[in-house]
């Protein structure tokens, strides 16, 4: 089994070594600025995620006509330049969507609780990044891969909705086992993640920067995002943690949010979830146990089929996906793909995975969700 991977505008040449089937998910989503476009509002422009939404509207010439850059009273007045074209970012309140179609949220989900509904309530479809709706009744949770005939009522114009995007770690995981749970359905799922700094926003991706210089310069790593050291350390995610159960609300949201995009709660699952000293993109090593037999070999043709996912799995070369083959790239990267030797039938894999926390893991799938509404 090897598979290796090519950086996207590279000649994808097939050969007995190295080979790399990526397909991404197809629209018609193709215009950029147009008369007739949606009319967009970023809510959280000046985040990590809000900076990103940017970068991957241009990258897919996602069509609007309008746009408006929103975020709290500090940053109403600054500046955002977007193709060609300065905008001023906007004070957000519950008056802010009168006039939009789509509103971007990543502004945390106190913010997205009080002002959400009120988008939806001026007729706006609300694409949610927080995890202030994603357990909610009525609401899509929705990774457009996986299960976009949960969103398929709602479209633009039909009146103002919710939909929710994922956690991050659920959205790299799912990307790579679905292709799998379709083929032999999964029946238990552990997963464990290593999370990189952009999850936990700008902030703490400055806090990595700094610590790694200080620390290499012979300075004290002062905390101030996480309780402790971050450069050069790893430590249990950050996440309110509940003590009865053990489990950190990042564990929990990856098992809830797992049941609900697959509509099946009887599915187990369990999950450790780690904060590592990485920039923007996540990993997670998963074990998985299925109802019927499949093979590595059955598990990479169907990975090499599902849109959004790269394989990296050479053995020979001992090379396999990493954080930087994600960072910046929209593809979940999976390799070593292997039989559990812990089994006595050929019902368990595992497998490793990487996607761009910033990327797949929140602004694409949110971009992605908004082309779904055309």
């Amino acid at each position: 089994m090897r598979t290796s991977v090519m950086r996207p505008g590279q000649c994808r040449s097939m050969n007995a070594r190295s080979f790399v089937r990526s397909r991404q998910l197809t629209t018609a989503v193709r215009a950029a600025k147009t008369a007739d476009g949606p009319r967009i509002a970023i809510v959280g422009i000046t985040g990590a995620v809000g900076q990103e939404f940017l970068t991957v509207l241009k990258e897919r010439n996602f069509p609007y006509s309008e746009m408006k850059m929103l975020a709290s009273a500090r940053s109403a007045g600054k500046t955002q330049e977007f193709e060609g074209v300065t905008y001023t970012i906007e004070e957000l309140t519950e008056n802010s969507f009168g006039d939009i179609d789509i509103a971007l949220f990543s502004a945390g989900g106190s913010i997205s609780k009080t002002l959400g509904p009120a988008a939806a309530k001026a007729g706006c479809v609300v694409v949610d990044n927080s995890s202030a709706f994603r357990m909610t009744e009525g609401v899509p949770l929705v990774v457009p891969e996986v299960n976009p005939e949960a969103m398929a009522h709602i479209k633009i114009g039909g009146g103002g909705a919710i939909i929710a995007n994922p956690n991050c770690s659920t959205i790299i995981a799912l990307m790579a086992v679905t292709p799998l749970h379709r083929v032999a359905t999964v029946k238990r799922m552990v997963v464990s993640t290593y999370q990189a700094a952009s999850g936990a926003g700008a902030a703490a991706m400055e806090e990595l920067r700094s610590q790694t210089l200080d620390v290499l310069q012979g300075k004290p790593a002062v905390p101030k995002i996480f309780p402790t050291q971050y450069a050069f350390n790893l430590f249990s995610h950050n996440s309110g943690m509940d003590e009865e159960l053990g489990y950190n609300e990042e564990e929990i949201k990856m098992v809830k949010e797992t049941h609900k995009i697959w509509s099946d709660p009887s599915i187990k699952i369990t999950a450790t979830c780690i904060r590592v000293p990485v920039m923007r993109a996540h990993a997670e090593s998963i074990n998985l146990e299925f109802e019927k037999d499949i093979s590595p070999e059955e598990a990479r043709k169907a990975l090499e089929a599902f849109p959004g996912v790269s394989v990296i799995d050479d053995r020979k070369a001992n090379r396999f996906p990493m954080p930087l083959d994600a960072t910046n790239n929209d593809d979940v990267y999976v390799g070593r793909l292997r039989r559990d030797i812990s089994r006595d039938d050929n019902k368990g894999l595992d497998l490793f995975v990487c996607g761009d926390q910033i990327k797949k893991g929140a602004a694409l799938n949110a971009i992605q969700i908004a082309e779904l509404l055309l």
